[in-house]
């Protein structure tokens, strides 16, 4: 808020207003929602709490520590980053630029894998950044056996914290590994939300996840398929008979994807869109 003047009163309506216009000026679509709820964090108050506060003139130090986050935002540092959460299926998540933001796209995958996995299921999350997929998982389904692999350290540490905040941290076992070696047993069910960016497209993505979130979980190598043909060709030896492989996808990579399922041996292939029409999941059975 540099641009702002410092030595007059601004209430928090005043202060809104300008960050928004602010926020707009520099392309961020949403201006208003981002303007409120970085003031809400700063001032410890939820959206309600600032719209009792209305007329409430900011303190110098209230003002300089959201100074400093609309600076972030500025720049395009995600929201989720910068207020350190993101939510998803109605569930708090601990992130940071080290895990990938969880989207609400993803939780069609979510609603697939309770449709498909059995009362008591052996589940492993291939790739579980934030760990939001498996905690969603085993909230639903106590009796499942969840394990969560990443290739990230990082990662790992996030998700283990996510899943001790839920309650749920000794029904999740957390792996170091990469998906190109998937443990040696069997499983009921195999969830993924891979890397399928094509890697000459990560330049043209928006300066918000380009410039931010970890390319690790967004290079899908050079035709964005890399991650689905590993998960495919170890599917009939790390499935149990019966068990499935569910998979999020990009946008236009069902036909890629369902003819490496084919190819894999896997059948009753089958594709579920997310809710604003977009093919989302693949899944198929061994």
């Amino acid at each position: 808020m540099s641009a702002a003047p410092v030595n007059e009163s601004w209430t928090v309506l005043k202060v809104l207003e300008w960050t928004a216009g602010y926020f707009r000026e520099r392309g961020i679509e949403s201006a208003r929602l981002d303007a409120d709820l970085l003031l809400a964090a700063t001032l410890e108050v939820d959206r309600v709490g600032l719209y009792l506060r209305y007329d409430q003139p900011l303190q110098a130090q209230e003002l300089s520590r959201f100074r400093a986050l609309v600076a972030r935002r500025a720049r395009r540092e995600p929201l989720a980053y910068i207020l350190g959460e993101a939510e998803f299926w109605s569930l708090s998540f601990k992130v940071s630029s080290g895990v990938l933001i969880p989207r609400p796209d993803t939780e069609v995958l979510v609603e697939e894998a309770l449709a498909c996995g059995p009362a008591e299921a052996r589940v492993l999350d291939v790739g579980t950044g934030s760990g939001a997929l498996a905690v969603a998982l085993v909230v639903e389904r106590p009796a499942w056996q969840m394990t969560a692999l990443d290739v990230s350290n990082l990662a790992l540490e996030v998700a283990t914290g996510n899943a001790a905040r839920h309650g749920v941290r000794e029904r999740i076992r957390f792996l170091l590994g990469d998906l190109a070696h998937l443990p040696e047993e069997e499983f009921d069910l195999i969830i993924a939300n891979p890397p399928y960016i094509p890697s000459d497209d990560l330049s043209g993505l928006m300066a918000d996840v380009r410039d931010f979130e970890p390319h690790l979980a967004l290079d899908g190598g050079a035709d964005g398929l890399a991650a689905y043909r590993a998960l495919a060709s170890q599917a009939p030896t790390r499935l149990s008979p019966g068990g499935w492989l569910l998979v999020e996808i990009g946008q236009g990579q069902e036909v890629a994807v369902t003819e490496l399922f084919q190819q894999a041996g896997l059948g009753e292939i089958h594709t579920r869109a997310d809710y604003a029409g977009i093919i989302r999941v693949v899944g198929g059975r061994i």
